[in-house]
C-alpha cells in the first residue's frame, strides 16, 4: 500500500530542524498523564435515525429513503435512452422502456440473487430439474433481466459523449457515470442517520478485476484487487455515513496529501457537528491531521508511523527490542499524545483524545500455555473497540452482496450502492426498534422481506395440496353416454406388461397418463399402482419411497 502524503509531508526532518525541536524524555505509566482537553459534544442533530420514530417503516420503505422514486426514474430515463443508443449501433436485443415499477422488482430480483446462490443468472431461470427455482420467472423472464443489467445506466448519455470529449482535460469527469446516483445515495445516507459519537475513516474495495485506470491493489486488504473507497462510517454500528471514490491525485482538492485530504473531506463539522471522535489507521494518521481536527473541536485517535513529520522522535528512556512485553512509554506534546507500547512487537500510537494510561490491563498468553496480565495504554484499548466501523459495514455487506461480475466498471459501482441502501436501511430498522423496543428482523429476515415487497409479492406462499392418490378418469371425454365405455380406448399397460392378449380399456390414471383396467374381475388400476416395480420410471407413483 502506497502512501501518498510522503509527497507532501516528509517522513524525517533536517537535522538542523531536529536539533531546534525540545527534546522530551519518554514517560512510563507510573508517571500520571493528565490527558487533553476535553471536548464537548454538539452534534448538529440528535444522534440516530431521522425519521419519526412513532411511525411503523417497513423495509421497503426504508429502502425507498436511499432509492427514491425521483432517483428510480432518472435511472429508467438514462437506462432508456443508453439502450436506444445501443439498438442504434447494431446491438439486436429487443427492448421495453422500463417504469419503475418494473426497475424496483429488477432490484428486488438483484437481492433474492444475493440470498440464494448459483453459479450462473441462467440457473434461477432454469426448469425441468430438480435444482429448479421458480420464483425469478413469476417476476421477470430470463431474457429481460439479462436486458435490463446490461443496459442499466446512470447518467445521460449524451452527456457521457460531451463528458468524453474532455480526456485529457482538466475538465473531464473520471466519475461522470457515476454521479447522478453516487450523489443521491451520498445525500441520502447523511440525511437519514446522523452518526453517534464514535467515527471510523478506513479505505474499502469494491472487488473488481477489470482494466480499467481507477483499478487499486492493496496488499494488506482481504479484497486486494478493486475500486478503492475512503469510507466514514459510524463505529457502534457499521451505517456508512459518507464516502468518497478515490480516482488518484485529485480525488480531493484540499492539497495535502491524499489521507489527510481523505479524512477532512469526510469529517465535516459543518454537516456533523463538534466533539466527535474520530479513528483512523496508519495511512491516514499524522500529527498535523490530529492537530488540525482537534482546532476543529474534533478529537482523533489511531496508530501512526514513527516517520511521520512531527512524531516525537525522544531516544531518551524509549522503548528497544530487549524491552519486556507490556512495556508502555508515552509523550504529550500539548493536545496531541505519543504513545509506544511493546506487545508481540512495538506499536506507535497518537491520540487527542485519551490520557496515556488509566490502569487497565488485557492478558497474554505465554508459549508455557500460562496467562500474565500486563498494563495497556487506554488510546490502544479504545482504538480495538471504535476502528473496526468500517470493517462492520463490509462485514455486512459481504452477507448478502448484490455484487456481481460485470464488464462495464461503473455497473461494479451500481451494484455496490445497492448494497449501502440496503445495510443502511437495516441499521436504521435496527435503531428504530430499539428506540421502540420491540423485536428486530435479523439481517437475513430483513432482506427476504425486503425482496418480496420489491417484487410486489407476499413472503409466504400457499403450500401445494396433499396428495390424495392416482384415480381412474375417462381417456376421452365423451357426451353421448352409449360411447362412453368405446370412446378413446387404448391397450392396458398392465396386461401388456403381464403377457395377456390385448386388452383395451377406456380408462386411465389421471396423475401418470397410462391406460389401465378398472373392472370387477380385472383391476389393473390397482395393481399397477401396487407393483410398480413392473412400471417405468417415469409412470411410478410420487408416493413411492
Amino acid at each position: 500500500e502506497t502512501d501518498e502524503d510522503e509527497a507532501h509531508l516528509p517522513r524525517t526532518l533536517h537535522p538542523d530542524q531536529q536539533h531546534n525541536q525540545p527534546s522530551q524524555k519518554w514517560k512510563t505509566e507510573e508517571e500520571p498523564d493528565e490527558g487533553p482537553q476535553s471536548l464537548r459534544f454538539c452534534p448538529s442533530r440528535p444522534p440516530g435515525s431521522q425519521v419519526d420514530p412513532s411511525a411503523m417503516y417497513s423495509p421497503l420503505d426504508l429502502f425507498h429513503m436511499f432509492f427514491t422514486k425521483a432517483t428510480v426514474r432518472t435511472l429508467c430515463d438514462n437506462t432508456n435512452r443508453k439502450a436506444a443508443r445501443n439498438i442504434c449501433r447494431g446491438k439486436k436485443f429487443k427492448w421495453i422502456d422500463i417504469t419503475v415499477k418494473e426497475f424496483y422488482k429488477f432490484i428486488g430480483l438483484v437481492l433474492f440473487t444475493a440470498l440464494v446462490k448459483t453459479r450462473a443468472i441462467s440457473d434461477y431461470w432454469k426448469t425441468n430439474s430438480i435444482f429448479s427455482i421458480p420464483f425469478p420467472a413469476t417476476v421477470m423472464n430470463r431474457d429481460r433481466y439479462r436486458i435490463i443489467s446490461w443496459n442499466i445506466h446512470m447518467s445521460d448519455p449524451d452527456e457521457d459523449a460531451i463528458n468524453d470529449s474532455k480526456k485529457g482535460t482538466p475538465e473531464y469527469d473520471r466519475l461522470f457515470r457515476l454521479k447522478p446516483l453516487m450523489n443521491d445515495i451520498r445525500h441520502a445516507c447523511l440525511s437519514c442517520f446522523h452518526p453517534h459519537r464514535n467515527l471510523a475513516v478506513d479505505e474499502r474495495m469494491v472487488a473488481s478485476k477489470l482494466r480499467n485506470g481507477l483499478i487499486e491493489y492493496i496488499k494488506s486488504k482481504l479484497t486486494k484487487y478493486g475500486f478503492k473507497m475512503f469510507v466514514l462510517a459510524d463505529a457502534s454500528n457499521g451505517y456508512t455515513v459518507d464516502y468518497a471514490v478515490y480516482i488518484g491525485k485529485n480525488t480531493f482538492p484540499v492539497g495535502f496529501g491524499m489521507s489527510y485530504d481523505a479524512v477532512m473531506s469526510l469529517v465535516r463539522p459543518s454537516i456533523l457537528g463538534s466533539g466527535y471522535h474520530v479513528y483512523l489507521d496508519n495511512y491516514f494518521s499524522s500529527p498535523k491531521l490530529f492537530k488540525d481536527l482537534f482546532d476543529m473541536k474534533m478529537g482523533a485517535c489511531g496508530t501512526m508511523r514513527e516517520g511521520r513529520l512531527g512524531f516525537a522522535r525522544s531516544e531518551e528512556n524509549a522503548l528497544t527490542k530487549k524491552s519486556p512485553r507490556g512495556s508502555l512509554r508515552w509523550i504529550r506534546e500539548g493536545s496531541l499524545l505519543f504513545v509506544k507500547w511493546k506487545d508481540s512487537r512495538e506499536v506507535s500510537m497518537g491520540s487527542t483524545i485519551h490520557q496515556a494510561y488509566g490502569g487497565e490491563t488485557i492478558n497474554r498468553k505465554h508459549r508455557s500455555k500460562s496467562h500474565e496480565s500486563i498494563p495497556v495504554p487506554t488510546p490502544i484499548l479504545e482504538y480495538n473497540k471504535n476502528m473496526e466501523g468500517v470493517d462492520l459495514s463490509d462485514q455486512l455487506i459481504t452477507y448478502f452482496s448484490a455484487q456481481r461480475k460485470t464488464m462495464k466498471w461503473y455497473s461494479t459501482l451500481f451494484y455496490h450502492f445497492v448494497d449501502i441502501a440496503t445495510i443502511n436501511s437495516y441499521i436504521i430498522h435496527k435503531d428504530l426498534c430499539k428506540v421502540k423496543k420491540i423485536q428486530l428482523m435479523t439481517h437475513k429476515e430483513f432482506t427476504q422481506v425486503l425482496v418480496a415487497q420489491l417484487c410486489q409479492v407476499s413472503i409466504e406462499t400457499r403450500s401445494k395440496p396433499m396428495n390424495m392418490g392416482h384415480t381412474p378418469v375417462p381417456i376421452k371425454l365423451v357426451a353421448d353416454k352409449s360411447k362412453r365405455s368405446s370412446a378413446g380406448r387404448r391397450r392396458c399397460e398392465f396386461c401388456k406388461k403381464s403377457g395377456r392378449s390385448d386388452k383395451d380399456t377406456p380408462s386411465k390414471c389421471n396423475e401418470c397418463g397410462v391406460a389401465l383396467c378398472v373392472i370387477p374381475d380385472r383391476n389393473c388400476f390397482h395393481d399397477w399402482h401396487n407393483l410398480e416395480e413392473m412400471a417405468p420410471v417415469e409412470y411410478q407413483s410420487s408416493d413411492s419411497e
